[in-house]
């Protein structure tokens, strides 16, 4: 019975390690690399000052996923974005929305 409880404990833990790990994966230098290049305008660190343009740090994933696409595909307007967005795969637009999603606003 004990060897039973230890059993489901470990693997309880097991399971809620992997669910705590970020959703950018598991690799956070290489997810800081990718979304680098937002730092620009956005704010270092995912914090504009003033605003314009938005802060990325904290917003849903989906919805950063959803702007990214859409600049991606022309659908909303912008000044730099489209060129932006046009440079990265889905996969790693949807790095970035994760990345973003993980910090703190």
């Amino acid at each position: 019975m004990k060897t039973k409880v230890v059993r489901v404990g470990g693997m309880v833990a097991l399971l809620a390690a992997g669910l705590a790990a970020p959703a950018w994966g598991q690799d956070p230098a290489a997810a800081r690399g990718l979304v680098s290049a937002c730092f620009t305008c956005h704010g270092t660190d995912g914090r504009s000052a003033g605003g314009i343009p938005p802060s990325l740090a904290g917003q849903d994933r989906n919805y950063l996923l959803q702007q990214m696409r859409d600049f991606k595909a022309g659908k909303r307007p912008a000044t730099i974005m489209h060129q932006q967005a046009k440079g990265y795969t889905d996969a790693q637009l949807q790095t970035m929305a994760s990345y973003f999603a993980s910090m703190k606003r």
